[in-house]
């Protein structure tokens, strides 16, 4: 996993009710495809491979709120993927369970993005 200390020292100060269920987010990420990275940007947890993948936002405290920054362009047909607009995509998480859930979906999603931005 490309665990970057400076997201580490964040998450380890951030307080959020649902802080075990965003730590999990970013496990599936990570562990989905080695390419991913990540780093703190728009004071959020952010991961990249060749641009922008996904934030997690912690404003959010109902759900565990992930934003696809140019979701409409992953390659396939992935469900867990929401949104209608014309280039961003959204998911959320409620509960751990959720994201037991659905963390191959995530990961698929993950590794199609890295997969195109391979290509390109």
């Amino acid at each position: 996993m490309n665990e970057n200390p400076e997201v580490s020292a964040w998450l380890a100060e951030l307080e959020h009710p649902l802080k075990d269920v965003i730590l999990a987010v970013r496990a599936v990420f990570l562990r989905a495809d080695e390419r991913i990275t990540e780093t703190i940007k728009w004071k959020s947890p952010t991961f990249m491979y060749e641009g922008n993948l996904a934030s997690i936002d912690p404003k959010a405290r109902k759900h565990v709120a992930v934003l696809f920054h140019r979701g409409a362009e992953i390659p396939g047909e992935h469900a867990i993927l929401e949104g209608e607009g014309k280039l961003a995509r959204y998911t959320r998480f409620p509960d751990i369970a959720s994201v037991e859930g659905r963390k191959d979906e995530l990961a698929a999603v993950v590794r199609a993005w890295c997969d195109e931005k391979a290509r390109a």
